[in-house]
């Protein structure tokens, strides 16, 4: 097994128990309690864990429940909406769009107007929900499921010869340093094809994910053009990362002349 799946399976135990040991995790994934450690140091130096005497738990209690799983994240619900509102005021008739598997890229497709448009998508959810739409053209690139994804190869080399307009990306952390972040590896590949293939991108997500880092990078900042986010960003965070040179686009809150 390799470090980063290792890394991939003791956050993903973390997540799910809020506190691993050292002795637990070596017999789960086959290695050695040294490996383990090393793993452990690792992930706190980014910020992931807090280590304790014979184990670890999370660094930040807010990461509980991050990792993509069957079923929606049904954290700050309001906020996802908000976001995703905005995030379709970017969204023109006849456009081909990409959402990127998410709950947030989920309230999008909710909101989606029934209407001509092209929207391509692995997320299964997402699906779920385009198919009661008759006028929107789905397109499923498919592969094998990875949680509420579909994932494969072939896939990803299938995303990275389409002519996409607009991508709209989810993410679990958003960091100045380590850019655009999630836990899970295995859906990195088709973030990178919708970024690579689209002519505008787009990351949706609420406030809770700035200044947060997950396990592995699949942007840079600079790489993913526009931010939309819910009216709950502070004011301080927003300016420090349009500072850096991203735009942020704010929803405004509710009442406030939508």
């Amino acid at each position: 097994m390799s470090a980063i799946i290792r890394y991939e399976k003791i956050m993903e135990l973390l997540m799910a128990d809020r506190e691993v040991s050292v002795a637990d995790l070596a017999g789960k994934l086959g290695v050695t309690g040294k490996t383990i450690r090393q793993d452990l140091e690792k992930l706190e130096s980014k910020g992931l864990l807090r280590r304790t005497h014979g184990g670890a738990v999370l660094a930040n209690e807010g990461y509980s429940g991050l990792l993509a799983g069957l079923a929606p994240n049904p954290k700050h619900p309001d906020e996802k909406r908000e976001a995703a509102e905005w995030a379709l005021r970017f969204v023109e008739p006849n456009d081909i769009i990409a959402l990127d598997s998410g709950s947030t890229t989920l309230e999008m497709a909710k909101l989606l107007d029934n209407a001509p448009l092209t929207v391509i998508t692995n997320d299964l959810h997402i699906i779920s929900e385009l198919i009661k739409k008759d006028r929107v053209r789905l397109v499923v690139p498919g592969g094998f499921r990875s949680r509420n994804m579909l994932v494969s190869e072939e896939a990803t080399e299938f995303l990275g010869r389409l002519n996409v307009q607009k991508a709209f990306l989810s993410t679990t952390g958003i960091h100045p340093e380590y850019g655009f972040t999630i836990f899970t590896h295995s859906h990195v590949g088709q973030k990178r094809a919708m970024i690579d293939s689209a002519k505008q991108v787009f990351c949706v997500a609420d406030h809770s994910k700035f200044d947060k880092c997950a396990l592995i990078t699949f942007a840079k900042l600079s790489e993913i053009g526009v931010i939309v986010t819910d009216p709950y960003l502070p004011e301080e965070t927003a300016r420090s990362y349009e500072a850096a040179g991203t735009r942020i686009e704010r929803s405004r809150r509710s009442g406030a002349g939508r």
